[in-house]
């Protein structure tokens, strides 16, 4: 399991096409990726499982907790990015409530574009 960051402060100020914006890389593939939009209510989870696919959680809303595979969960909130690789357990939660974008595909290499946590 590793942590990365995809928050405002981790990205770049584009300004070509006389754009103003911050944009954070997340991915950029040229094989298949199958991209996802979980919603955890209050005290949801995404049961202890292997990751069929290399994966990487980005959370847009809320806050939660992620664990590999040990027995010890960790802290995430808005702007963490959360990657498994393939075969990895893992498991998230949230008593609070916590939206998140699951990307995975094969072509995942996180560290390419973004910064560890």
């Amino acid at each position: 399991m590793e942590f990365y960051k995809f928050n405002k402060s981790s990205g770049k100020k584009i300004s070509k096409f006389d754009s103003d914006f911050i944009m954070s890389r997340i991915l950029q593939t040229d094989k298949p990726a199958n991209i996802g939009c979980i919603h955890l209510e209050e005290n949801g989870v995404v049961g202890y499982h292997q990751a069929v696919t290399p994966q990487l959680l980005l959370v847009v809303s809320g806050e939660g907790s992620v664990r590999g595979e040990m027995d010890e969960y960790f802290y995430v909130g808005v702007g963490d990015a959360v990657f498994w690789n393939k075969g990895e357990w893992h498991e998230t939660k949230s008593e609070s409530g916590m939206t998140a974008i699951v990307i995975e595909s094969e072509a995942l290499e996180p560290a390419s574009f973004m910064q560890k946590k």
